[in-house]
C-alpha cells in the first residue's frame, strides 16, 4: 500500500467559510471535518473491492491531502485499517452521494474483512442529500457532481473519468506503471478539490432553510421588493421566477420582487393538513376553528391554498422581524413554485 501526503496551497475553500457553510446543519462547537473519496473496482459492495480512498483534512490551519492507495486487491485490508484510525479523529464526514454508495460500500468492506466500522455516530454531510433540492432553483438538469462543477464555472478535469479508473487500475494490477497510478491518483484528487468548491454551493441552500436576515423592504409600480443578505456569498450569480415571484442573488445579496393584490401579500403555511381552506373568503384557518364551521364552506387545505392574508403597510416595511416572519413561512412555498 502506498500512502501520499500534501499540503493543499490553493483551490480550496478556507477553514472558516466552511464552518460557516456546515454549522447550521452538523450543529457542532468543535467542528473538525474529514472530506473524503473512495474508488473502487466496480459499484457491487461484494463483488468488487476498494482500491483508493482520498481526504482532506485541516492541520494547523492547513487543508492536506491524503490518498490510501492498494497495489494489489490484498492491501484493501491495510487500507481499511489505516483509513479507520484516521477517520475517529474527525467530528463529521462530507462526501458527495456518500450516505447512499461511500459510507455503505466501506461499511460492507470493513465488515467481509471482519473489521469494525469507524464511522460510528460520527455525522456525515451529504452534499448530494443537502444540495439536490435546490435543482429547480439552479435550473440545473442533472446532480451529478460534475454537473455542478460545471454550474460553477470551474477549469476542466485533467485526469479520466470513475469509469475509466476501473480499466486503468485493473491494467496497473498487471504493470504497475506510474503513469496509471498518478493518473489514478489525480481523478481522485479532482474529485476531492472538486468537493470543496461544490461545498460553497451551501450558501443556496440556506434560502430554503431562513439562514438569511432581511435588509430592506419597499414598494414599488405594485411589487414588493425584498433584499436579504446572506452569511456566506453564492459562488454563482443566478436568477429565477414565475408568476408567484422573481428572485436573483449575488454575492451575500438575494433580492426578491413578489407582486402585491390590492396592497395585500398571501403568508403561506407549510403545515396545510393542518387546515381548512374558505373558498368564499380565499382564506385558510386551522382545522380546530373550521371544524365548528358548516361542512359546504370548508375544504381541506392543500400546499397552494393554505394561506392567509395581510396588508403590506408601512409598518411592515418597516419591521424586518415580520419582514422575517413572512419569509420563514412563504419564500419555501414560493421557492417549491419553482418547477422546471
Amino acid at each position: 500500500m502506498i500512502v501520499k501526503k500534501m499540503p493543499i496551497l490553493q483551490g480550496f475553500p478556507d477553514f472558516e467559510s466552511v464552518k460557516k457553510l456546515s454549522i447550521f446543519l452538523v450543529h457542532e462547537n468543535n467542528f473538525c471535518p474529514v472530506f473524503y473519496d473512495i474508488e473502487t473496482t466496480g459499484l457491487s459492495q461484494y463483488s468488487t473491492f476498494l482500491y483508493l480512498i482520498g481526504a482532506i483534512v485541516c492541520e494547523d490551519g492547513q487543508w492536506v491531502l491524503y490518498q490510501w492507495f492498494a497495489e494489489k486487491e490484498i492491501d484493501e485490508e491495510e487500507l481499511l485499517k489505516c483509513f479507520a484510525a484516521f477517520v475517529k479523529k474527525y467530528t463529521c464526514t462530507v462526501q458527495y452521494n456518500g450516505n447512499r454508495f461511500d459510507q455503505p460500500y466501506l461499511e460492507a468492506r470493513y465488515q467481509t474483512w471482519n473489521l469494525p466500522s469507524p464511522f460510528g455516530e460520527i455525522p456525515s454531510l451529504d452534499l448530494y442529500q443537502e444540495l439536490k433540492q435546490c435543482k429547480d432553483l439552479l435550473k440545473l438538469t442533472r446532480m451529478k457532481q460534475l454537473d455542478l462543477e460545471h454550474f460553477l464555472q470551474l477549469s476542466p478535469r485533467l485526469f479520466c473519468d470513475g469509469r475509466e479508473g476501473i480499466r486503468c487500475y485493473r491494467k496497473y494490477l498487471k504493470t504497475h506503471e506510474e503513469d496509471i497510478r498518478q493518473e489514478l491518483l489525480g481523478h481522485n484528487q479532482e474529485d476531492l478539490m472538486g468537493l470543496g468548491k461544490v461545498m460553497e454551493m451551501l450558501a443556496y441552500r440556506m434560502l430554503y432553510d431562513g439562514c438569511y436576515e432581511p435588509d430592506k423592504a419597499e414598494i414599488a409600480e405594485g411589487l414588493l421588493l425584498l433584499s436579504l443578505r446572506l452569511p456566506t456569498p453564492v459562488p454563482v450569480l443566478f436568477s429565477n421566477g414565475n408568476e408567484h415571484f422573481y428572485i436573483s442573488g449575488e454575492n451575500s445579496t438575494v433580492k426578491l420582487l413578489i407582486p402585491l393584490a390590492n396592497g395585500r401579500l398571501r403568508q403561506y403555511y407549510a403545515d396545510y393538513k393542518n387546515y381548512d381552506y374558505l373558498p368564499a373568503e380565499d382564506t385558510a384557518i386551522p382545522k380546530s376553528l373550521s371544524a365548528y364551521m358548516d361542512k359546504s364552506l370548508r375544504i381541506p387545505a392543500k400546499p397552494d391554498t393554505c394561506y392567509t392574508w395581510f396588508d403590506c403597510d408601512e409598518n411592515f416595511l418597516r419591521d424586518p422581524a415580520r419582514q422575517m416572519q413572512y419569509l420563514r413561512h412563504t419564500l419555501p412555498y414560493l421557492l417549491g413554485t419553482l418547477k422546471q
